[in-house]
Order: structure tokens, then sequence, then C-alpha cells
């Protein structure tokens, strides 16, 4: 089968990236500039966060049988992620970023390539419900305990635990990082996307496209490692020009 890209997943994912930095724009404002936004703090801003990482990590698995350099795909993109830890450890240690989503979907595309053929051989439809069922399971690893935003049924002891653990799902009580997304419960939902493109029907004839938002999503891995400073650059400006303290 001829691999090329569906416009239809740059459109989703320009639609998520332009979500993600509208959040990531709430976040500079409340988190750096000190805004008083109460709605930031509740549960519909932590729904919207969610669909945007559960966006993200779906396709990025939906799209790891489309890719015919996944060896490559996954080193750059776990390279950025590396990046990323390196300038936030070394300028802003206070908003650090220690096993971000790029970390994640870098090491997920690595593990993948390596067991693609053992993958190949599950039956999408088991394993799309398997990996699914598995990250319902481990969604609330972090927090020690097996269960699914907060209805848990099994507490892991309190074994010793560092950066290794950190990056596998159980941080240390001192563990601190802005964007955290641990291997488990986060690559059975890559995985689910694998599945999910398993049994994904044609591709449709009549593709959606959005020229900005599609042309987003063709160069989200550049947007996203751009966006923060662009748009804090954009915020300091206009504290500054209306009156503000730099």
């Amino acid at each position: 089968m001829e691999r090329r890209r569906y416009q239809v997943l740059d459109t989703i994912r320009g639609c998520a990236l332009a979500s993600m930095m509208l959040y990531h724009a709430a976040w500079d404002l409340v988190y750096l500039f000190g805004a008083d936004w109460p709605w930031y703090h509740g549960f519909a801003a932590y729904v919207w966060q969610q669909s945007i990482c559960w966006t993200f990590i779906l396709l990025s698995g939906y799209c790891f049988a489309l890719g015919r350099h996944q060896l490559r795909r996954g080193l750059t993109v776990f390279f950025c992620g590396a990046l990323i830890t390196a300038v936030t450890w070394t300028l802003m240690p206070e908003n650090l970023v220690l096993f971000g989503v790029l970390t994640l979907l870098g090491s997920s595309t690595l593990l993948a390539n390596g067991f693609q053929g053992l993958l190949q051989r599950v039956p999408p439809r088991a394993g799309l419900a398997g990996s699914f069922l598995l990250f319902l399971v481990f969604r609330d690893v972090n927090d020690g305990c097996l269960g699914f935003e907060g209805a848990r049924f099994f507490r892991f002891g309190d074994g010793a635990r560092d950066l290794a653990t950190a990056f596998a799902g159980f941080p240390p009580a001192d563990f601190f990082s802005t964007d955290y997304f641990s291997f488990l419960p986060w690559f059975f939902l890559f995985l689910t996307g694998y599945f999910l493109f398993r049994l994904r029907p044609e591709e449709p004839r009549e593709i959606r496209r959005v020229p900005l938002i599609t042309a987003m999503g063709r160069r989200s891995l550049l947007l996203y490692m751009l966006h923060q400073p662009v748009i804090y650059a954009l915020l300091w400006l206009g504290r500054v020009l209306t009156g503000g303290t730099a």
C-alpha cells in the first residue's frame, strides 16, 4: 500500500495544535504573568488539557503505521524532547519539563518500531480493546494506583523510586515537571491509536482540508518547538504596550 499523508489527519493535528497553543497561552498568563483566573484550575480546563494530549497521542499511534522511517522519526522526536528538558533545566528550572509529551512520543515510536513485527501479528480488534483497557487500568499509576480518574482498585507499595521509575510511571515524592507524560499509562493510548489505524476505513474520497490548520498539522513538530517562546514574547510585549510591568 502506498504510504502518503492523509490531509484529514493533518487537519485534526492542526486543530489540536491550535487548541494547545491557546491552552499554553492561558497557562503562561496564569503561571508566568500572575493572572487571576480560577476557571483555569477547574474541571473544564482539565478536560480541555486532556482532550489535547489524548488527540496527539492517539494520532501519533495512528500515524505510526503510515511512516517509512519510524526509527529516524522516533529519534528526532525524542531528541526534541531532550532539548526542551535541557533548555528548561538551564534557563527556567522552576518550569522544568522532564519526561514531557515529546519524550513519550519518541520513546513510544522507538519501542513500537522495535516490536513492529509482533504488533502486526496481534488481531486489531483484540489489540484495540486490550490497549485501551490497559490505558484505563493504568491511568492513575502516577499516584501509585491502578484505576481511572480516581476510581482506584489497587495501590502499589512504596518502593525505591528515582528518575528511571519516574519515566516508567512511578515518580518519587519530590519529582517535579510542568509537562509529565510517563511511559505508563500513555504508551497504551499510543497503541490504541496504532490498532485503530489497523481497523481504519479506506481514506475518504473528499479530503477535509482547512488551508492554515492543515498546514500547521504538517509542521506540528516545528511549531511545537517554537510556540511557547513566541507566545511568551507576545504576551510580554502585550504587557509592556498596555503599561504593565515587564
